[in-house]
Protein backbone atom coordinates (compact mmCIF):
# COMPACT_ATOMS: atom_id res chain seq x y z
CA UNK A 1 0.00 0.00 0.00
CA UNK A 2 1.35 3.27 -1.06
CA UNK A 3 1.17 5.67 1.64
CA UNK A 4 0.13 9.59 0.98
CA UNK A 5 2.35 12.48 1.63
CA UNK A 6 0.23 14.89 3.17
CA UNK A 7 0.11 18.32 0.82
CA UNK A 8 2.89 21.08 1.26
CA UNK A 9 1.28 23.56 3.54
CA UNK A 10 2.34 26.26 2.16
CA UNK A 11 4.20 27.34 -0.80
CA UNK A 12 7.34 29.64 -1.64
CA UNK A 13 9.40 30.87 -4.56
CA UNK A 14 13.07 31.46 -4.52
CA UNK A 15 14.21 34.20 -6.96
CA UNK A 16 17.32 34.97 -8.14
CA UNK A 17 18.65 36.77 -11.44
CA UNK A 18 19.37 35.02 -14.28
CA UNK A 19 19.16 34.45 -18.13
CA UNK A 20 16.61 32.49 -20.24
CA UNK A 21 18.46 29.39 -20.27
CA UNK A 22 18.41 29.48 -16.48
CA UNK A 23 14.95 30.03 -16.54
CA UNK A 24 14.53 27.31 -18.47
CA UNK A 25 16.55 24.81 -16.43
CA UNK A 26 16.87 25.80 -12.91
CA UNK A 27 15.47 23.51 -10.67
CA UNK A 28 15.13 22.67 -6.82
CA UNK A 29 17.43 20.07 -7.48
CA UNK A 30 19.98 22.21 -9.21
CA UNK A 31 19.76 25.31 -7.61
CA UNK A 32 22.80 26.57 -5.63
CA UNK A 33 20.00 27.43 -3.06
CA UNK A 34 19.50 23.40 -2.91
CA UNK A 35 19.90 23.13 0.63
CA UNK A 36 17.27 25.78 1.59
CA UNK A 37 14.93 23.82 -0.95
CA UNK A 38 15.25 20.82 1.35
CA UNK A 39 15.08 22.91 4.25
CA UNK A 40 11.69 24.23 3.44
CA UNK A 41 10.38 20.78 2.39
CA UNK A 42 11.38 19.44 5.83
CA UNK A 43 8.98 21.77 7.67
CA UNK A 44 5.96 21.19 5.04
CA UNK A 45 6.59 24.14 2.67
CA UNK A 46 7.11 23.82 -1.17
CA UNK A 47 9.99 25.51 -2.93
CA UNK A 48 9.94 26.71 -6.55
CA UNK A 49 12.69 28.08 -8.27
CA UNK A 50 12.10 31.76 -9.84
CA UNK A 51 14.94 32.89 -12.21
CA UNK A 52 14.72 36.52 -12.81
CA UNK A 53 15.21 39.06 -15.83
CA UNK A 54 13.36 42.04 -16.97
CA UNK A 55 13.32 40.82 -20.16
CA UNK A 56 10.34 38.69 -18.95
CA UNK A 57 9.25 40.11 -16.04
CA UNK A 58 5.59 39.74 -16.52
CA UNK A 59 5.85 36.13 -16.81
CA UNK A 60 7.78 36.26 -13.37
CA UNK A 61 5.00 38.45 -11.38
CA UNK A 62 2.70 35.51 -12.88
CA UNK A 63 4.70 33.06 -11.00
CA UNK A 64 5.14 35.27 -7.71
CA UNK A 65 1.50 35.96 -7.51
CA UNK A 66 0.75 31.66 -7.46
CA UNK A 67 2.51 31.36 -4.38
CA UNK A 68 2.15 32.24 -0.49
CA UNK A 69 5.85 34.09 -0.40
CA UNK A 70 8.81 34.91 -2.02
CA UNK A 71 12.26 35.01 -0.99
CA UNK A 72 14.79 37.34 -2.82
CA UNK A 73 18.56 36.71 -3.40
CA UNK A 74 19.34 39.47 -6.23
CA UNK A 75 21.97 42.18 -5.85
CA UNK A 76 21.72 45.67 -5.78
CA UNK A 77 24.06 46.25 -8.23
CA UNK A 78 24.81 43.29 -10.68
CA UNK A 79 26.53 43.48 -14.33
CA UNK A 80 25.75 46.66 -14.51
CA UNK A 81 22.22 46.39 -13.63
CA UNK A 82 20.33 47.83 -10.61
CA UNK A 83 17.06 46.47 -8.61
CA UNK A 84 14.55 49.24 -9.87
CA UNK A 85 12.28 47.37 -12.27
CA UNK A 86 12.38 44.21 -9.66
CA UNK A 87 11.74 46.30 -6.36
CA UNK A 88 8.66 47.87 -8.29
CA UNK A 89 7.40 44.38 -9.25
CA UNK A 90 7.86 43.20 -5.67
CA UNK A 91 6.29 45.78 -4.18
CA UNK A 92 3.19 45.34 -6.58
CA UNK A 93 3.16 41.28 -5.57
CA UNK A 94 3.50 42.06 -1.86
CA UNK A 95 0.39 44.90 -2.31
CA UNK A 96 -1.48 41.81 -3.83
CA UNK A 97 -1.22 39.62 -0.31
CA UNK A 98 2.28 37.82 -1.23
CA UNK A 99 4.80 38.11 1.60
CA UNK A 100 8.09 39.10 0.34
CA UNK A 101 11.34 38.55 2.23
CA UNK A 102 12.86 40.82 1.93
CA UNK A 103 11.07 43.48 0.81
CA UNK A 104 12.42 46.78 -0.80
CA UNK A 105 11.44 49.01 1.54
CA UNK A 106 13.19 46.43 4.45
CA UNK A 107 15.64 46.77 2.25
CA UNK A 108 16.03 50.67 2.33
CA UNK A 109 15.86 51.16 5.70
CA UNK A 110 18.50 48.32 7.23
CA UNK A 111 20.00 46.84 3.98
CA UNK A 112 22.07 50.59 2.80
CA UNK A 113 24.87 51.98 4.21
CA UNK A 114 22.40 54.81 5.52
CA UNK A 115 21.47 52.36 8.51
CA UNK A 116 25.14 53.53 10.06
CA UNK A 117 24.63 56.71 10.63
CA UNK A 118 20.80 56.25 11.91
CA UNK A 119 21.64 53.95 14.24
CA UNK A 120 25.32 55.45 15.34
CA UNK A 121 23.84 55.74 18.98
CA UNK A 122 23.72 52.12 19.33
CA UNK A 123 25.98 50.04 21.15
CA UNK A 124 27.68 49.13 17.64
CA UNK A 125 27.73 52.55 16.20
CA UNK A 126 30.70 54.90 15.91
CA UNK A 127 31.03 58.43 15.25
CA UNK A 128 29.41 58.41 11.55
CA UNK A 129 28.52 61.24 8.97
CA UNK A 130 26.36 61.39 6.57
CA UNK A 131 26.50 63.33 3.33
CA UNK A 132 24.05 64.45 1.17
CA UNK A 133 25.89 65.96 -1.25
CA UNK A 134 29.60 66.11 -2.53
CA UNK A 135 29.77 70.06 -1.28
CA UNK A 136 28.68 68.90 2.00
CA UNK A 137 31.07 66.35 1.88
CA UNK A 138 33.48 68.78 0.58
CA UNK A 139 32.94 71.04 3.52
CA UNK A 140 33.04 68.41 6.40
CA UNK A 141 35.56 65.57 5.37
CA UNK A 142 38.97 67.76 6.06
CA UNK A 143 37.77 68.45 9.62
CA UNK A 144 37.11 64.56 10.26
CA UNK A 145 40.14 64.01 8.54
CA UNK A 146 42.40 65.70 10.87
CA UNK A 147 41.37 63.39 13.67
CA UNK A 148 42.49 60.26 11.89
CA UNK A 149 41.89 58.16 8.56
CA UNK A 150 38.22 57.77 7.46
CA UNK A 151 36.44 55.95 5.65
CA UNK A 152 34.12 57.11 2.69
CA UNK A 153 31.17 54.74 1.92
CA UNK A 154 28.70 54.87 -1.05
CA UNK A 155 25.06 54.09 0.09
CA UNK A 156 23.64 51.41 -2.06
CA UNK A 157 26.46 48.39 -3.38
CA UNK A 158 28.37 45.62 -3.02
CA UNK A 159 31.14 43.92 -3.28
CA UNK A 160 33.39 46.80 -1.92
CA UNK A 161 32.09 49.06 -4.83
CA UNK A 162 31.96 52.93 -3.78
CA UNK A 163 34.10 52.42 -0.41
CA UNK A 164 37.58 54.02 0.61
CA UNK A 165 39.48 54.33 3.04
CA UNK A 166 41.07 58.27 3.21
CA UNK A 167 44.02 59.86 5.31
CA UNK A 168 45.51 62.97 5.62
CA UNK A 169 49.11 62.99 4.68
CA UNK A 170 50.89 64.64 7.00
CA UNK A 171 53.83 67.07 4.68
CA UNK A 172 51.28 67.35 1.77
CA UNK A 173 48.03 68.83 1.26
CA UNK A 174 47.49 65.64 -0.84
CA UNK A 175 45.23 63.02 0.53
CA UNK A 176 45.68 59.34 0.42
CA UNK A 177 43.05 57.56 -0.68
CA UNK A 178 42.64 53.18 -0.94
CA UNK A 179 39.90 52.08 -3.11
CA UNK A 180 38.28 48.67 -1.66
CA UNK A 181 38.55 46.75 -4.68
CA UNK A 182 42.31 47.70 -5.13
CA UNK A 183 45.65 47.04 -3.26
CA UNK A 184 47.81 50.12 -4.06
CA UNK A 185 46.43 53.28 -2.71
CA UNK A 186 46.58 56.91 -4.75
CA UNK A 187 47.61 60.45 -3.47
CA UNK A 188 44.74 62.90 -4.81
CA UNK A 189 43.82 66.55 -4.03
CA UNK A 190 40.31 66.40 -2.06
CA UNK A 191 38.54 68.14 -4.79
CA UNK A 192 39.44 65.28 -7.62
CA UNK A 193 38.27 62.74 -4.69
CA UNK A 194 34.81 64.40 -4.20
CA UNK A 195 34.49 64.94 -8.04
CA UNK A 196 35.23 61.21 -8.38
CA UNK A 197 32.62 60.63 -5.41
CA UNK A 198 30.43 62.57 -7.37
CA UNK A 199 28.30 59.84 -8.70
CA UNK A 200 27.01 58.49 -5.71
CA UNK A 201 25.15 60.98 -4.97
CA UNK A 202 23.27 61.07 -8.16
CA UNK A 203 20.90 58.51 -6.25
CA UNK A 204 21.58 58.46 -2.53
CA UNK A 205 24.00 59.65 0.00
CA UNK A 206 27.24 58.78 1.26
CA UNK A 207 28.55 57.65 4.64
CA UNK A 208 31.42 59.06 6.56
CA UNK A 209 33.04 56.37 9.37
CA UNK A 210 36.10 56.52 11.26
CA UNK A 211 39.12 53.74 9.83
CA UNK A 212 38.84 51.08 12.53
CA UNK A 213 42.75 50.14 13.37
CA UNK A 214 42.14 46.70 13.88
CA UNK A 215 40.74 46.06 10.79
CA UNK A 216 43.45 43.74 9.67
CA UNK A 217 42.54 41.38 12.68
CA UNK A 218 39.50 40.05 10.70
CA UNK A 219 35.65 40.55 10.28
CA UNK A 220 32.70 38.78 11.78
CA UNK A 221 29.89 38.91 9.65
CA UNK A 222 26.68 37.49 11.90
CA UNK A 223 24.34 35.43 10.36
CA UNK A 224 20.56 36.37 11.17
CA UNK A 225 17.09 34.27 10.51
CA UNK A 226 14.67 37.26 11.49
CA UNK A 227 15.79 38.36 15.02
CA UNK A 228 17.59 34.76 15.79
CA UNK A 229 21.39 33.93 14.92
CA UNK A 230 21.98 31.76 12.37
CA UNK A 231 25.85 31.32 12.28
CA UNK A 232 28.54 33.39 12.00
CA UNK A 233 31.59 33.87 9.42
CA UNK A 234 34.85 35.06 9.97
CA UNK A 235 37.80 35.80 8.20
CA UNK A 236 41.12 37.94 7.30
CA UNK A 237 40.22 40.60 5.15
CA UNK A 238 42.14 42.68 2.29
CA UNK A 239 39.76 45.69 1.60
CA UNK A 240 41.08 49.23 2.99
CA UNK A 241 44.24 46.63 4.38
CA UNK A 242 47.39 49.09 2.47
CA UNK A 243 50.42 47.37 3.99
CA UNK A 244 51.30 44.04 1.97
CA UNK A 245 52.21 41.86 5.47
CA UNK A 246 48.49 42.61 6.60
CA UNK A 247 47.37 41.52 3.27
CA UNK A 248 49.17 38.52 3.25
CA UNK A 249 47.02 36.73 5.88
CA UNK A 250 43.95 37.49 4.02
CA UNK A 251 42.02 34.71 3.86
CA UNK A 252 38.72 33.08 2.90
CA UNK A 253 35.42 33.57 5.21
CA UNK A 254 35.16 30.48 7.64
CA UNK A 255 31.93 29.27 8.61
CA UNK A 256 30.81 28.46 11.99
CA UNK A 257 27.41 27.72 13.48
CA UNK A 258 25.56 29.93 16.10
CA UNK A 259 26.75 28.06 18.94
CA UNK A 260 30.59 28.90 18.45
CA UNK A 261 31.76 29.74 21.69
CA UNK A 262 34.35 32.90 20.05
CA UNK A 263 31.37 34.50 19.48
CA UNK A 264 28.36 34.13 22.29
CA UNK A 265 28.61 37.58 23.35
CA UNK A 266 28.27 39.03 20.10
CA UNK A 267 25.06 36.14 19.95
CA UNK A 268 23.62 38.05 23.02
CA UNK A 269 24.34 41.27 21.58
CA UNK A 270 22.53 41.01 18.08
CA UNK A 271 19.52 38.58 19.38
CA UNK A 272 19.03 40.16 22.98
CA UNK A 273 19.75 43.96 22.32
CA UNK A 274 21.07 45.46 19.04
CA UNK A 275 18.25 43.67 16.53
CA UNK A 276 15.48 45.05 18.94
CA UNK A 277 16.86 48.58 18.84
CA UNK A 278 17.34 48.68 15.00
CA UNK A 279 13.47 47.27 14.07
CA UNK A 280 12.57 50.23 16.93
CA UNK A 281 14.84 52.63 15.93
CA UNK A 282 14.04 51.99 11.82
CA UNK A 283 10.33 51.71 12.52
CA UNK A 284 10.52 47.56 11.17
CA UNK A 285 7.93 44.74 12.84
CA UNK A 286 9.28 41.86 13.62
CA UNK A 287 7.57 39.95 10.85
CA UNK A 288 9.03 42.35 8.47
CA UNK A 289 12.84 41.04 9.32
CA UNK A 290 14.29 39.00 6.51
CA UNK A 291 14.40 35.95 6.44
CA UNK A 292 18.18 36.18 6.41
CA UNK A 293 20.42 38.73 6.54
CA UNK A 294 23.74 39.35 8.12
CA UNK A 295 25.66 42.34 10.08
CA UNK A 296 29.22 42.98 9.67
CA UNK A 297 31.46 43.92 12.52
CA UNK A 298 34.93 44.90 12.96
CA UNK A 299 37.02 44.58 15.97
CA UNK A 300 36.33 48.10 18.03
CA UNK A 301 38.65 49.10 21.03
CA UNK A 302 38.19 46.78 23.89
CA UNK A 303 35.64 46.64 26.74
CA UNK A 304 36.88 47.38 30.31
CA UNK A 305 35.99 43.58 31.33
CA UNK A 306 38.64 42.76 28.79
CA UNK A 307 35.86 41.20 26.12
CA UNK A 308 36.19 42.70 22.40
CA UNK A 309 34.06 45.66 21.30
CA UNK A 310 31.93 45.42 18.05
CA UNK A 311 31.71 48.31 15.04
CA UNK A 312 29.28 47.85 12.25
CA UNK A 313 30.37 47.74 8.99
CA UNK A 314 27.43 47.28 7.22
CA UNK A 315 24.17 45.45 7.39
CA UNK A 316 23.57 42.80 3.52
CA UNK A 317 20.20 42.13 2.65
CA UNK A 318 19.62 41.80 -0.65
CA UNK A 319 21.67 39.00 -1.73
CA UNK A 320 23.18 37.05 1.34
CA UNK A 321 25.22 33.77 -0.23
CA UNK A 322 26.69 31.89 0.76
CA UNK A 323 26.13 31.50 4.66
CA UNK A 324 26.51 29.04 7.16
CA UNK A 325 26.14 24.93 6.81
CA UNK A 326 23.36 25.56 9.45
CA UNK A 327 21.41 28.39 8.15
CA UNK A 328 19.01 26.85 6.13
CA UNK A 329 17.30 25.27 8.93
CA UNK A 330 17.45 28.43 9.89
CA UNK A 331 15.65 29.77 7.42
CA UNK A 332 13.02 27.49 6.82
CA UNK A 333 11.39 27.97 10.31
CA UNK A 334 11.55 31.64 10.44
CA UNK A 335 9.78 31.19 6.85
CA UNK A 336 7.39 28.68 8.64
CA UNK A 337 6.63 30.72 11.28
CA UNK A 338 6.06 33.75 9.14
CA UNK A 339 3.67 32.40 6.75
CA UNK A 340 1.47 30.74 9.65
CA UNK A 341 1.65 34.24 11.31
CA UNK A 342 0.49 35.58 8.10
CA UNK A 343 -3.04 33.13 7.54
Amino acid sequence: MIERQSPPLHSVTILSRGDATARRDTTAQNSRFADVFEALAAVGIEGRPAIYDESFAEQVREQLLAVDGVLVWVNPIQDGRDRAGLDALLRDVAAKGVWVSAHPDVILKMGTKEVLYRTRSMGWGSDTALYQSAAAMRAALPGRLASGPRVIKRNRGNGGQGVWKVEKLPTSSMIRVLDATKDVPEELTLDDFVRRCAEYFENGSVIDQPFQPRLSEGVVRCYMAGDRCAGFGHHKVKALVDTPAARSGAGPRLYTSNADPRFQRLRRLMEDEWTPQLTSLMDIARDDLPAIWDADFMLGPVEADGSDGYVLGEINVSSVHPYPNEAPVHIARWVADRLQRKL
